[in-house]
């Protein structure tokens, strides 16, 4: 195993001492919880945090219920001087050589401090919303293709490329980024596989049980090798961490009593009308409101509201170190992790947990 990777999160919707996002993906913006704008002045607060605490990078979503994450994560650049920016963007709504461009400009201007998070998209609805009609194994086709032009662009030798989706030519992006932004990409599907097998660098996934995520991690170590490609890989989850065990796990209980029924069957029913396979996945996890440590140390309850990442590393200092060492061993090497509020938690696990980790 090498050096693991930490990174944290960058709250585009708001932030607040709840789980926030309980009713976004019904339609309605934000909870009562997000007592914290994201103003440029907050997300600074947030980024110099994970900065001074030792996090490479944080992730920047994307989506309707959040600013967009190019220009946000561009006014952060002269804010911070060596955090990385992990920009999530959706291939389907830009074409793929402006892509290149934007993303080489910001390594340009940050001095290398970009990374792509390529989002394909599982829910139709909000596909529709950006005005893309396309099936989602139709995105998925699009997406290979997006991924071909942007590594050929970044090449900084014109290409041709004529495909389903894209027809271009002579793509390139002057002067080429040095080295090349790395290409994180996650889906759980079948078609999701082999795209990120042909084409990424890092694949991400939500966090499910220490053996799941292993055998997602052989499938896509065995698809990889059929292209001659080595990936490596990371998952996306909360964490509560404190000095004791009992106090991580009130905090958890907090959140939980702050959750109301109504508003949980209603996040539910919205969730499990999406596309996406591996937001089933995480609505399996949280199926039994009581039973929600779903593996010792890990913790569905976000699922019950919040789209997307649905689960959170929880216990003392020691019990989260010993958690991610079982993660380490099925083959993760990136951790983009986060907690409510963002501030407060990222000192939690930055000076609880990862001196634990450098020193093991």
């Amino acid at each position: 195993m090498g050096e693991p990777h930490f990174h944290w999160y960058l709250p585009t919707s708001g932030d607040g001492r709840e789980v926030i996002g309980a009713l976004q993906s019904a339609g309605v913006i934000g909870t009562a919880s997000a007592h914290r704008a994201p103003s440029l002045e907050y997300l600074t607060l947030v980024a110099k945090t994970a900065e001074q605490l030792g996090f490479e990078a944080v992730l920047t979503p994307t989506g309707t219920w959040c600013a967009d994450a190019w220009i946000t994560t561009a006014a952060l650049i002269p804010q911070t001087s060596r955090l990385k920016f992990l920009v999530a963007f959706r291939p389907g709504l830009i074409t793929p050589t402006l892509a290149a461009q934007q993303a080489a400009t910001f390594a340009q201007l940050s001095g290398g401090r970009v990374a792509l998070n390529v989002v394909t998209g599982g829910d139709a609805e909000e596909q529709a919303r950006f005005g893309d009609r396309l099936s989602k194994t139709e995105r998925y086709a699009r997406t290979d293709e997006f991924l071909q032009v942007i590594r050929k662009a970044w090449t900084g030798q014109p290409s041709d490329f004529a495909g389903k989706y894209y027809d271009v030519t002579g793509a390139m992006v002057l002067p080429a980024p040095s080295p090349v932004p790395e290409v994180f990409f996650g889906g759980a599907s079948e078609a999701a596989r082999e795209v990120a097998a042909k084409n990424v660098d890092t694949y991400l996934t939500w966090t499910e049980p220490p053996a799941a995520v292993g055998e997602l991690i052989d499938d896509l170590r065995a698809r990889a090798d059929k292209y001659g490609r080595k990936l490596t890989f990371g998952i996306r989850a909360h964490v509560i961490t404190r000095d004791t065990h009992e106090q991580a796990w009130a905090e958890a209980r907090n959140l939980l009593s702050r959750m109301d029924p109504a508003i949980i069957d209603l996040a539910r029913a919205r969730l499990a009308q999406g596309e996406s396979e591996g937001q089933r996945r995480q609505l399996e996890l949280n199926a039994d409101r009581d039973n929600l440590e779903v593996y010792p140390g890990l913790w569905a309850g976000y699922g019950l509201v919040r789209p997307g990442a649905g689960t959170a590393l929880v216990g003392s200092h020691a019990e989260v170190a010993d958690l991610i060492e079982q993660y380490r061993a099925v083959g993760v090497d990136h951790f983009i992790l986060s907690g409510q509020p963002h501030i407060e938690e990222a000192y939690w696990f930055g000076e609880g947990v990862l001196p634990l980790v450098s020193r093991r």
